[in-house]
């Protein structure tokens, strides 16, 4: 057995979700402080995607046809949608750390998704999710966070939703390139405004700098630069190296609440963060070539 040779391009993309999904948690518990939840995050992806399609207008790149509006508006409802806005919402009663302790099990229900779509589960990606899922189980019991049940209903969809979206996405007609993901942060904007209006969300004050500042960042970092490598990841690896960012994640997240919100992480803590890398490596092993995906 030996690691595979890496293309740059996926080890930059994967780098990119690994540190900057793992600070959003954090970018997202500053911001609903000053932003109801839905509203934040319909937003967030209706100015991303806005800018990204413009932009890619420009450049001449074609508008999608009907059917692949069709794909980008369900992968929107179910990525965006669920899977981010749903984390939005939760993390008004869930702290980042815990939030990202449950997005760990996105992998998980990738991989039985894709299972449903025809795709094989290499025996050495099983083995990494399972050590990836014990590393949480540790970090959780070592770490002084309670989960709402609410707040925990509320993630395992988000989890659903996008794990779904993401196995899906591979059999669904697309835009082209860098439009899937300005297309599906448009639609997912607009499906979570929606939300937001029917729920009765309003913005009783002005945000802080602090509640700007961190839509701009989840804007420019979490949406524009992280969903384009996630689309990319998901078209050139499998869905269970695509989904291993929810195991480092945790990681920073952590990691942040202990120097910005001044939480203890003790000896388990950093033992269950070994275990959880270990798990992302254990993914990424392959024996032999590379398999087709």
């Amino acid at each position: 057995m030996s690691l595979p040779r890496v293309p740059p391009a996926t080890l930059a993309a994967l780098l990119a979700l690994y540190l900057i999904w793992g600070s959003t948690y954090f970018a997202i518990r500053i911001g609903v402080d000053s932003w109801p939840p839905l509203l934040m995050a319909g937003v967030r992806f209706l100015i991303a995607g806005g800018l990204l399609a413009l932009f890619l207008l420009w450049r001449g790149q074609a508008l999608p046809n009907w059917r692949q509006l069709g794909s980008s508006t369900l992968l929107g409802v179910l990525m965006p949608g669920m899977g981010n806005g749903l984390v939005t919402l939760a993390q008004k009663s869930v702290s980042s750390g815990v939030a990202a302790l449950m997005v760990a099990t996105v992998p998980l229900f990738t991989t039985l998704c894709a299972r449903l779509f025809g795709q094989r589960t290499h025996p050495l990606e099983w083995g990494g999710l399972a050590l990836g899922l014990v590393g949480i189980v540790l970090l959780n019991m070592g770490a002084s966070l309670s989960l709402s049940p609410t707040g925990g209903i509320l993630l395992l969809l988000a989890c659903a939703g996008w794990a779904l979206g993401s196995a899906w996405s591979k059999h669904l007609p697309q835009p082209d390139g860098l439009m899937a993901s300005a297309m599906m942060m448009l639609t997912g904007g607009v499906a979570l405004l929606a939300a937001s209006a029917a729920s009765g969300e309003r913005l009783t004050s002005v945000p802080t700098l602090d509640g700007w500042l961190a839509l701009g960042y989840l804007v420019v970092f979490g949406s524009l630069i992280a969903y384009s490598a996630y689309l990319y990841l998901l078209a050139n690896v499998s869905p269970a190296t695509a989904t291993s960012y929810a195991y480092v994640n945790p990681v920073i997240a952590v990691l942040l609440g202990v120097l910005f919100l001044g939480e203890q992480v003790g000896k388990q803590e950093l033992g269950a963060m070994v275990v959880i890398v270990s798990g992302v490596l254990l993914i990424g092993w392959k024996k032999g070539e590379p398999r087709p995906v």
